[in-house]
């Protein structure tokens, strides 16, 4: 059965009694209509419930069943029912704004914008509270409407009475961004703050504008000038650090949240940002107090459990990260993760077989944790060097599903094994169904010319990779590498010095000081050797370049 209203109104709107309802002799064709509208809404036949209805309505004048109609009709989309009964209900019932609100709209629809208006006039006057509620109960009623274009001539119609009231333009500019019209409330936002320059609202939707449209320079630099205009407003300031955030401003983002911190200690947004902010850093004490803070308030628990648990696996305290890992819900955001990271301490701890069946038994609802799952499984028992082991896992899991990343994880395995054709076929593969994957031209072009001479193959797609991220250090360290093998080392300089630059890897570095020492640099190479073992002392890749050319 339809609904017995059009739609729920704000609570502010004031309706007018409904009149005295006039004497109406019940007669038995009345009754009998009003049933079958009844019993035909009920099972769904609308159209005989609407034409009985309005039958009714036009016969008795009464306003509650012109009311019913009026729903019933709105509900079965008969425009031409809702039209009539609307308006026997607005004739006994003038005040009412309801009725008002259903012809208004479908003179919208209709493109009759001067009845549209009269009707509108009419709910402004009869609705109780400001202009700007008012204002969003018209744009409510006319959001779903087709014809957007009518309905920005009604709301700018609505408007011209009210150019200087800061409430309604500020409820007229998100009424047209929600329409999808940025450039015009960025308009009427800038006329807002000609008139109210410090209004903390419409500074905060002026900037969000100006970010959505690509502007995000000029953005920031609005809010930074509304900051110091309002260097104590709390909320411009938590808007500031949330839009350093997502511009990646990260160290800035910081030292904002610090200062709200200091002004509301116990602020949940506060604390959560900066948990992650340190956590991004890996200043891992900073982002475990923030997190713990959060704890000790019983707020956002699944994530905090969540994030203290990574804090404790960093801090290979694995019986505490399992403790908080094991606080999370299954139905969870990171549940899924969770668990997988619990198999890895436990394969960490040497408990692999244990781990194994952990990771088996976890429940993946979707495609992609079926493949995380996988590829966690191999991940464990190539860590234990049970490389044939990984393999059927791979070999099991490809049978009947064609997975890109299952593809790439079984060709690093196999140049792990030394089964360069399986490396070569998986990797061809993923580039015949992806072009552009990136991760598979580097690998490939990078293995052909490590474990390879054919350094042209190796160095076209390379050049491919390069061209698709041209600023990847990993890329430019396998440029460098298959121009030293091709015998040009001073091109490979440049390219291994720049992706030192980008990234301080053990194994650019070794590749470097390598390429330094065939070309005679000896001394350069060295301390190129000699600084990154000062981080990774322990590294494979130095210490069997440096046993090779420097024992």
């Amino acid at each position: 059965m339809p609904p017995d209203s059009i739609g729920e109104q704000p609570s502010d709107i004031s309706v007018q009694p409904v009149p005295v309802r006039p004497r109406v002799e019940l007669s038995q064709e009345i009754l009998y209509k009003l049933l079958v509208a009844e019993v035909a809404g009920q099972r769904g036949h609308l159209d005989i419930s609407v034409r009985n209805y309005l039958e009714v309505a036009e016969e008795t004048r009464d306003p509650e069943v012109a009311s019913r109609a009026t729903r019933i009709a709105v509900y079965a989309r008969d425009d031409e029912a809702a039209f009539k009964a609307a308006t026997i209900w607005a004739s006994l019932d003038p005040s009412n704004i309801d009725a008002h609100q259903v012809l208004a709209v479908l003179a919208v629809r209709k493109g009759n914008l001067d009845t549209a208006m009269r009707h509108f006039e009419i709910i402004l006057g009869q609705s109780a509270g400001a202009i700007d509620q008012k204002l969003w109960v018209i744009a409510n009623l006319l959001g779903k409407e087709e014809d957007q274009e009518n309905v920005k001539r009604v709301m700018e119609r609505l408007m011209q009475a009210h150019q200087d009231d800061p409430e309604a333009l500020y409820a007229y500019a998100h009424v047209m961004s929600r329409m999808g019209d940025d450039e015009k409330a960025r308009d009427i936002l800038r006329h807002l703050l000609e008139i109210v320059p410090d209004n903390v609202n419409a500074n905060i939707s002026y900037v969000t504008l100006l970010h959505k449209a690509g502007e995000t320079e000029a953005a920031l630099i609005w809010l930074q000038k509304s900051i110091k205009k309002n260097p104590d407003n709390f909320d411009l300031r938590l808007f500031y650090a949330r839009f350093l955030t997502d511009i990646k401003y990260y160290a800035e983002a910081k030292t904002q949240f610090g200062k709200l911190y200091k002004e509301a200690p116990e602020n949940i947004d506060v604390l959560y940002a900066l948990g992650l902010l340190h956590l991004q850093d890996n200043e891992l004490d900073q982002a475990e107090f923030y997190f713990a803070k959060l704890s000790e308030l019983g707020e956002r628990t699944e994530e905090t459990s969540y994030y203290l648990g990574r804090i404790a696996e960093e801090n290979a305290d694995y019986e505490r990260a399992i403790i908080w890992y094991g606080n999370l819900k299954p139905d969870g955001s990171n549940y899924f993760d969770a668990q997988v990271r619990i198999g890895f301490i436990m394969g960490k701890q040497g408990m692999l077989d244990e781990a194994l069946e952990h990771l088996r038994s976890i429940r993946s609802q979707t495609p992609e944790q079926k493949t995380i799952q996988v590829q966690a499984e191999g991940e464990l028992l190539i860590t234990e060097k049970r490389y044939e082991e990984a393999m059927k896992v791979y070999d099991l899991a490809l049978e009947n599903n064609y997975n890109l990343d299952l593809l790439y994880s079984r060709a690093m395995l196999a140049e792990k094994m030394d089964r360069l054709d399986v490396l070569e076929n998986d990797l061809r593969a993923i580039i015949e169904r992806d072009p552009t994957h990136v991760q598979a031209l580097n690998a490939l072009g990078y293995t052909l010319a490590d474990r390879t001479d054919r350094y042209e193959e190796a160095l076209e797609l390379i050049q491919m990779a390069l061209e698709l991220k041209p600023n990847d250090f990993y890329i430019l360290d396998s440029m460098g590498w298959v121009l030293y093998r091709m015998g040009r080392l001073d091109e490979s300089v440049d390219y291994l010095k720049r992706a030192l630059q980008l990234r301080a890897d053990p194994e650019i570095a070794a590749h470097l000081g390598e390429v330094l020492w065939v070309k005679g640099d000896k001394e350069a190479a060295r301390k190129i050797w000699e600084t990154a073992l000062q981080e990774t002392p322990e590294d494979s890749h130095l210490l069997d370049v440096i046993k090779r050319f420097n024992p």
